[in-house]
Formats: C-alpha cells, sequence, structure tokens
C-alpha cells in the first residue's frame, strides 16, 4: 500500500515551489506526533542559496471532535492572533488537497523548543523557563484576550460566530449538549455534572476570543521559558476565564496535581500576573464554574477519541485518551462536591 505521504509529497513540492520559487525543494517530510486531533507533519526545505528551512504542514485530520475548526477558520484565527501580536508561529499559504483531497491544510513556522507536557515538567533544563512560564503565559493569555468581536483583528474573524446571546456561560453550556448528544452513549457522570452547571451558572459574562486549548502541551517551550503558543483548533469567543481554568484540567497537571496551573505553578502568583497584565480581575466563581466545565469537556472529548477508534481511525493513542474519561468525571465531581474550597 502507497503510504499516504508518498502520495502527498508531489502537493507539497508543488505549493513550496509556488511560493519559494521553482529551484526550492524538499528534502524530507515526516509526520510529528502528539497532536490526536489534526496531521501535523514536518516539511524540509532547501532554498535556492542552499540554506536549509523547516515548516509544518498542518491538516484536517480524517475526522474530529466536535466543536473543532476546520484548518481554513483556524488559519483565519492565527492570522487575527499574530496581528494582535500574540506569541504563535506565523501561518501562510492556506490550500486544499496537500494531505488528501478535499482536506483544507496550510504551511506553518516551525518553532523550537518542547511541547510534550511531561518533558516541559520534568526535563532539567528547562528548570528556569517552568520559573519564568507563569508571568509568560499570563502576559500572553492577556493579548488573546484583547482581542473582542467589537475591535480588530478581532472584528476581521470570520471563522466563528458571536454567541446569539452575546452569553458564554449559556453558550458553553450549549455546546456541551451538543457534544454529549452526539456520543454513542453518555454516562450517568456526565449527565449529572450537565445538569450542575446548567443549574450553577458563573457570574461573569464578558466575551473575548479564547484559544480554547490553552494549556500544558499546547505551549511550546525552550530553555528561557514560552516560545510560542500552538493548535488554535478550539477557539472561539466565549469566556477569557475558560481559558485561565482549562489550565487547571486535571490531565493537563501531567500527574503534577498540587501545582494546578499546568503542574509548573501555583495559582495566586498566574492569576495576580494575569490581573496586572489584563486588568481584569480574576473570580473565584468563575474558574470553579469553568474548571468543572473544563474537566466534563475533555472527558466528553476522551470517549470521542475511543469513538473515532471504534468509527475506523485505526491509532492506537485515540483508545488510550479514551480511557481516561472517568479520571475527568471524577475530578468534575470532586469539584462540586467541594465547593470553591476544592480549588
Amino acid at each position: 500500500m502507497t503510504s499516504p505521504l508518498v502520495t502527498a509529497r508531489a502537493s507539497i513540492e508543488a505549493a513550496v515551489t509556488e511560493h519559494l520559487g521553482p529551484d526550492a525543494t524538499v528534502s524530507g517530510i515526516k509526520p510529528l506526533h502528539g497532536g490526536a486531533c489534526q496531521d501535523n507533519v514536518r516539511v524540509d526545505i532547501t532554498l535556492p542559496d542552499g540554506s536549509n528551512h523547516r515548516m509544518v504542514v498542518r491538516s484536517d485530520a480524517p475526522s474530529s471532535i466536535p466543536g473543532t475548526l476546520d484548518r481554513r477558520a483556524e488559519y483565519d484565527v492565527l492570522r487575527a492572533a499574530t496581528a494582535a501580536g500574540v506569541r504563535t508561529p506565523g501561518a501562510r499559504w492556506l490550500t486544499q488537497g496537500l494531505l488528501r483531497a478535499g482536506a483544507w491544510a496550510y504551511f506553518l513556522d516551525w518553532s523550537e523548543g518542547v511541547a510534550i507536557g511531561r518533558k516541559v515538567l520534568k526535563t532539567p533544563e528547562l528548570a528556569a523557563a517552568r520559573s519564568a512560564l507563569p508571568g509568560q503565559l499570563a502576559a500572553e493569555a492577556a493579548r488573546v484576550h484583547s482581542i473582542t468581536p467589537d475591535t480588530e483583528p478581532g472584528a476581521s474573524i470570520t471563522a466563528f460566530a458571536v454567541p446569539e446571546d452575546g452569553d458564554p456561560v449559556l453558550e458553553g453550556v450549549r455546546l456541551l449538549r451538543e457534544m454529549i448528544d452526539r456520543l454513542a452513549q453518555a454516562t450517568p457522570a456526565t449527565e449529572f455534572i450537565y445538569r450542575w452547571l446548567k443549574e450553577n451558572p458563573p457570574p461573569s459574562r464578558e466575551l473575548t476570543l479564547v484559544h480554547g486549548d490553552f494549556r500544558t502541551g499546547n505551549f511550546m517551550v525552550g530553555p528561557l521559558g514560552l516560545e510560542n503558543l500552538l493548535d488554535w483548533e478550539f477557539s472561539r469567543w466565549s469566556s477569557p476565564f475558560e481559558d485561565l481554568a482549562w489550565m487547571s484540567v486535571r490531565d493537563w497537571r501531567f500527574g503534577r496535581l498540587n501545582s494546578p496551573i499546568g503542574g509548573f505553578a501555583q495559582r495566586e502568583p498566574f492569576y495576580a500576573a494575569y490581573t496586572e497584565a489584563s486588568g481584569r480581575a480574576v473570580d473565584a466563581q468563575d474558574i470553579h464554574w469553568w474548571e468543572i466545565n473544563g474537566n466534563l469537556r475533555w472527558a466528553v472529548g476522551c470517549q470521542f477519541q475511543a469513538q473515532r477508534y471504534a468509527e475506523g481511525q485505526r491509532d492506537l493513542e485515540l483508545i488510550a485518551i479514551g480511557r481516561r474519561a472517568a479520571e475527568m468525571e471524577y475530578e468534575a465531581l470532586r469539584l462540586i462536591d467541594g465547593g470553591l474550597a476544592a480549588l
């Protein structure tokens, strides 16, 4: 059987020569692992002057979790984020059919560093980076959340609509219900947590752009700290507290449960740095609700990964992720039972 990358190579080479000149050549392509939602391929390029250049092709996967953007929409968000000064790789050359027929894809500037969560938290050479990350990430989140539907570059984002009633909490509940209804079978815990969220809304209703997957594993980290934010496929208009709470979802601590901010920091310094950078006070009630929401959303997302495997996408990583759903449900139930004191 012919490898999909062998088939795609001609399309990738054609795109490279179109944009970089007829003498630019593709010297190598290699799949990048660690992202379970989209297809990412490293592309090594030799330029006409003999220098080497590296990029990533990011393409729609054969199937996806509900609520994710396709690459055309994600490209739109990336361009707006870059215009707002957010530290994220530049996106270029949006097209269709690079890795498979009909799939949207674009080229992404290469970023050095480490993104694998456990390596970010354990590598001795990144000790100084871990100390710098809380302040750096707080400042970056503030830049993302400075983008609103009513200001540039937010007004230029056409990838997704503003919630009909302008309420991020109601929209968050609606999106959860949509995800749950697409499961082959929802668990009793899922339904209980969903009902609690619906009946106990938080106070804040501010609407900004959110990264949507703002957590350890989606940050490229170098020796001095943050290099770039990655993977904007869950972006939408929502509450800025969704991003801040998502950082603390149980799975994104990678076993370091006593460091609730991404497995590397405590809450207070991170929230204080965010307030200083954004001018926005952090309310514990908002964090509590969105953290429960986040744990349930990822529990349902884990179930969807296993469902994607059952539907024919034979990737063992999807099964491994599916097994985590019960742990996320447990964490959401723990937070409901303990209230604000459980944070």
